[in-house]
């Protein structure tokens, strides 16, 4: 810590790491450690720690925070943070898991889950981000005793929307997620 810069309060770092979900905030990047706490505008000119102008950032996107090519410029971070608040507070775990698997892999357009994972996927859904295929499931036939038989889902696909795509492709590049 640089000579004269109160130390971070041990609440507002607990609060920054779950708003990050425990990684760096930028999406494409998400790596786990180690993790460095940043002011979007630099400490030099606020002279104070507080939640809306810091993020949580790795050691790789931290260095690369800047304003020349390739760099991560303020006005980058801080529509990174905005979104998080809006990830955060619309979508649960496996929601969130879905769209940075998306923000990888982008040449794939559908996801397989595990049959019933329905109501964890709402809101992608109700958001018209995701679509669920059933057409496109996998299914087995189960039969008791040759009396009857039954066709079982062993999967269910989820495919990515165009919105879904927009969204994802805003997200990455920092832009506004509303």
């Amino acid at each position: 810590m640089p000579a004269g810069r109160p130390a971070l309060p041990a609440q507002l770092k607990r609060d920054l790491l779950v708003e990050a979900g425990h990684r760096c905030a930028i999406p494409t990047c998400r790596a786990a450690a180690p993790l460095e706490f940043e002011h979007i505008d630099d400490w030099e000119r606020v002279k104070k720690h507080e939640f809306a102008n810091m993020i949580v950032l790795c050691a790789n996107c931290h260095g690369r925070k800047g304003n020349g090519p390739g760099q991560i410029d303020r006005k980058a971070l801080r529509q990174y943070k905005a979104n998080l608040a809006l990830l955060n507070s619309r979508y649960g775990d496996l929601e969130r898991r879905i769209l940075v698997y998306f923000a990888k892999v982008r040449d794939n357009d559908h996801i397989l889950l595990p049959p019933l994972m329905h109501l964890l996927v709402m809101y992608l859904v109700e958001d018209g981000l995701l679509a669920h295929k059933p057409e496109l499931n996998l299914t087995q036939q189960a039969s008791v005793g040759g009396v009857f038989s039954i066709d079982l889902s062993a999967t269910d696909t989820y495919v990515l929307t165009s919105e879904g795509r927009a969204f994802v492709d805003r997200w990455v590049a920092a832009q506004p997620l509303d």
